[in-house]
């Protein structure tokens, strides 16, 4: 009954919204905004926004939208114990976002991105928001050189999803989907919202970022981690009219984690609903998390060419950090190393682009920290650090029905290496061992 009453005040929210816009401008679906990146098919291999200012600002103007997501998920999984539960072809819980973006001033944008349900959490939280400066006009300086760095600088400040390689651009964000060619996000999926602060500049298809976050995904002012630094280089150019290459590399660094974010921080969940659970959900199946909750290093290179329908997207990671476990045992411990591979091949067709075809393999394998325990008799168990390996295979096909609504069907295995060394112990790892997922999935989503 929370739940109806919370969505009903969504809907009267928006009403009112609306009715408010008709009243005072005639022009309530002239809902472009400067240096924006649209959530419906317009932002595909959209990156970081522009400096191209192809809009104007003609005062302040609120853009609502939303996503909405639902899949049929076929898959089946099995494993050495042969303890997993049963899961059967069925519909996921219906996911939606609540976007509201709105143009404060010449150059200033603000966004809010709530999430109305998710897998995690079915009731309605907000994801983060943040402001955005492209120029500085609204100071009224009057200044020459105020105006040519912000041709090039963009500034953004929020509790936002931290730019931190150019994977998270490309994945599924709860109900938001149409980014995406595939079902699912990579295997180690680095996505953080974290309160931060970030600096670009722009120019004849350079591109560079300093961001600084502190690290956290729930504020509090006892937290004692450490700040995080990130930052981002790389070239983005259309060649000619057939040809687009984008190479980039980015790193994140934090010393003294109050809390693991970043392959820890999408709380919406993953999109394999139950596969390789005993009983109950974790809403993070099918993700690997290195569990470097103490201190991280990581470094994601990414390369994306565009020759007229073709289009491949490359990634390669290398992350190095402890959980506070190892450091607390031992202060001189090595770091241990994950690293992930992943590649897309898609390749669009049609009048508009709006039919795709497109396969994606994806690798991550690194050393897991040691585990100790004891079982319910008091027997104790531990295994020690373990290098094991994840792989997924995904073959996809998808149609944008029209700009907003799109229809997409996935075939998806993923198989688990190395992890044989966790049977006869308590450790949750001692499901993976022979273990692998497969079988198909199909999703109807909806961008506004």
């Amino acid at each position: 009954m929370n739940n109806l009453y919370k969505f009903t005040g969504v809907i009267a929210l928006l009403l009112t919204m609306f009715a408010g816009n008709a009243s005072a401008q005639s022009t309530l679906f002239n809902r472009d905004l400067q240096y924006f990146r649209y959530n419906d098919q317009r932002g595909l291999n959209v990156f970081e926004t522009t400096k191209s200012d192809t809009v104007g600002f003609d005062g302040v103007k609120v853009r609502v939208g939303g996503d909405f997501a639902l899949q049929m998920q076929g898959l089946q999984h099995s494993n050495t114990m042969g303890n997993l539960q049963d899961i059967h072809t069925n519909v996921n819980l219906p996911t939606a976002n609540l976007r509201i973006d709105a143009q404060l001033a010449d150059g200033v944008r603000v966004n809010l991105l709530t999430y109305l349900s998710s897998r995690h959490h079915n009731d309605t939280w907000v994801m983060g928001g943040y402001l955005q400066v492209d120029n500085l006009n609204f100071l009224n300086l009057n200044s020459q050189l105020a105006d040519d760095i912000m041709d090039i600088v963009t500034i953004k400040v929020g509790q936002m999803e931290v730019n931190y390689g150019d994977q998270h651009f490309r994945r599924t964000d709860n109900a938001y989907t149409m980014g995406n060619a595939f079902i699912g996000n990579t295997i180690m999926d680095a996505f953080a919202t974290e309160m931060a602060m970030e600096m670009y500049a722009q120019k004849n298809g350079f591109i560079g970022m300093f961001g600084l976050s502190n690290g956290a995904l729930n504020q509090g002012v006892t937290h004692t981690g450490n700040w995080s630094v990130y930052g981002k280089l790389g070239y983005d150019k259309q060649l000619n009219d057939d040809l687009r290459v984008r190479l980039t590399g980015s790193y994140y660094h934090n010393s003294n984690l109050d809390n693991s974010n970043l392959y820890a921080g999408d709380r919406a969940g993953s999109r394999f609903y139950n596969v390789m659970v005993p009983t109950g959900d974790d809403f993070r199946s099918g993700r690997a998390n290195p569990n470097f909750t103490n201190n991280i290093d990581a470094v994601m290179l990414n390369s994306f060419v565009k020759f007229r329908g073709l289009e491949f997207f490359g990634t390669y990671e290398n992350s190095q950090g402890l959980s506070k476990g190892e450091v607390s045992a031992d202060p001189n411990m090595s770091n241990r190393t994950w690293e992930q591979l992943a590649g897309e091949l898609v390749y669009r067709f049609g009048h508009q682009e709006q039919f795709n075809v497109g396969a994606r393999y994806n690798t991550a394998w690194g050393t897991n920290a040691a585990e100790a325990g004891a079982f319910e008799d008091g027997t104790a168990w531990s295994v020690g650090q373990q290098d094991v390996r994840q792989n997924r295979y995904e073959l996809s096909a998808g149609w944008f029905m029209t700009k907003n609504v799109s229809l997409k069907g996935s075939y998806i295995k993923q198989t688990y290496e190395d992890y044989d060394n966790y049977l006869g112990t308590g450790s949750t790892n001692a499901n993976f061992a022979g273990g692998q997922f497969d079988g198909f999935m199909l999703e109807a989503a909806i961008s506004f």
